[in-house]
């Protein structure tokens, strides 16, 4: 898995993208959430439930099923927008569960593990994409810190908070001309 820095540098990076001066404070903490949650299966090992067990690391909450169910929750339930109707709470839902999949896609692109279970609870098996430049993250801090990280946060600016950023500022490009032209 890529860093905990980097997934939540993506949830930024999209709300970057997308920033209007009307999203509440909670669109941040929001954005950063769902950027890490399905890591949060790593609690798995603790209770001793194994890597490849269904809900194991980078099991059924690395899923594409898991990340439409809960974006969705999170945006129709705790973005409470009132004013702006179904419309708003769509392109909230929308928005959380592209962030939660763009963590699991990451995930496919690491060099290790045993892949991630994205179509989870159809299929139990476990992808990875044909090209995995990502450079796995340990799990265990100590190791991490231990002098991998430097390593490791090189290859994930390479790979993914350069390409963010572009995206980001791409979209902020396009977003901000179709206003103009829109008047």
């Amino acid at each position: 898995m890529p860093t905990i820095f980097t997934h939540s540098f993506t949830g930024v990076a999209a709300g970057i993208a997308v920033y209007d001066k009307t999203l509440p404070k909670r669109f941040w903490i929001f954005s950063v959430i769902c950027s890490i949650i399905p890591d949060a299966d790593v609690i798995c090992f603790k209770i001793g439930i194994p890597y490849s067990h269904f809900f194991g690391h980078r099991g059924f909450f690395h899923s594409l099923f898991f990340a439409c169910i809960l974006g969705s929750l999170i945006g129709v339930l705790f973005m409470k927008v009132r004013e702006k109707g179904w419309k708003q709470k769509l392109f909230f839902a929308v928005y959380f569960s592209f962030l939660i999949v763009v963590h699991d896609i990451l995930d496919a692109f690491t060099n290790g593990g045993l892949g991630i279970a994205l179509l989870s609870p159809f299929t139990p098996k476990r992808y990875f994409f044909w090209v995995t430049p990502i450079e796995v993250s340990p799990i265990n801090p100590e190791v991490f810190f231990s002098g991998k990280a430097l390593f490791i946060l090189k290859n994930e600016f390479f790979w993914v908070w350069i390409p963010c950023i572009c995206i980001a500022i791409l979209y902020r490009i396009i977003i901000t001309k179709r206003k103009f032209i829109n008047g």
